[in-house]
């Protein structure tokens, strides 16, 4: 494990090698994500959803293959539970530093490998009561033949196009109110679910999250939001289509997230936001 921190102490635990059940997709994650004052944003594994894992990269369909966790949707049929579940492994640091690291990962099916990946964690302090979560990820097709992602949508869900870099939040009491979601111009799930707003945020009672797409392909991306089922946030790989990556090929995605404490509105939050991208 790492522990990532910022000039003030430690934010968040990276969890490079953990001990999961295949049906979880293993992969490595962030928990518990903290914000400056000590209050958790993260959940691992919840009851709901136990394949939700803090802050990961988690993609439910590479040529077929499950790196999401949980059941697979299927066309015509549903979820259904296959035995095609991937893992993601860590091969080796190439930074370890208390602020970051560089990481190399293998995405395996099997005794197949399918993608080699470049990851980069760190954290950056925003203000008094804000930090920065930097988070990209680099894919490479190392398949020998040409692989495409997918999404329960792309199978025939509408408007479940998760798959990519995805944060689950806390629910906390379920008697309360759902966290709030807004971008820059719109409010609540259904008006920025699917959105490629410029960013995103996620408040609850003492908390907020905002995110931000720092490349121009992540920023192409539609975000997915749930709110009132539980909170959690992500970036879409494939939203509507398949994303082909031929033999070879890579993609890439860099996704910056201001931790901040408190219940922040839409001015507060969109201050922080440009400083953090501009950081």
């Amino acid at each position: 494990m790492t522990v990532l921190r910022c000039d003030v102490g430690p934010v968040a635990d990276y969890v490079h090698r953990p001990r999961l059940p295949g049906t979880l997709s293993p992969r490595p994650y962030l928990h518990p994500v903290r914000t400056l004052g000590g209050v958790t944003v993260t959940e691992l594994g919840p009851a709901d959803h136990p394949h939700h894992l803090g802050v990961s990269m988690a993609v439910p369909d590479v040529a077929g293959a499950n790196f999401w966790g949980g059941r697979t949707y299927v066309r015509d049929q549903g979820p259904v539970w296959l035995a095609n579940h991937g893992a993601q492994r860590h091969t080796g640091w190439l930074l370890r530093d208390p602020d970051g690291c560089v990481e190399e990962l293998c995405w395996t099916h099997g005794d197949r490998q399918l993608l080699k990946e470049r990851r980069t964690v760190s954290a950056l302090a925003l203000s008094g009561d804000a930090w920065v979560l930097d988070f990209t990820s680099s894919l490479t097709n190392v398949s020998g033949g040409e692989l495409s992602i997918g999404s329960p949508a792309t199978n025939g869900r509408t408007g479940a196009g998760y798959g990519g870099f995805f944060w689950r939040a806390p629910k906390g009491d379920t008697a309360g109110p759902a966290p709030d979601v807004f971008t820059e111009d719109a409010s609540g799930e259904r008006a920025v679910h699917g959105s490629t707003a410029p960013w995103l945020a996620l408040a609850g009672r003492d908390w907020t999250l905002i995110f931000a797409g720092a490349n121009r392909e992540t920023r192409d991306d539609p975000w997915f939001v749930r709110t009132t089922e539980y909170p959690g946030v992500g970036s879409a790989l494939a939203w509507r289509r398949r994303l082909p990556l031929p033999a070879g090929g890579s993609v890439s995605r860099r996704v910056v997230t201001v931790v901040a404490d408190g219940r922040l509105d839409r001015a507060a939050a969109a201050v922080l936001i440009r400083k953090a991208v501009a950081a």
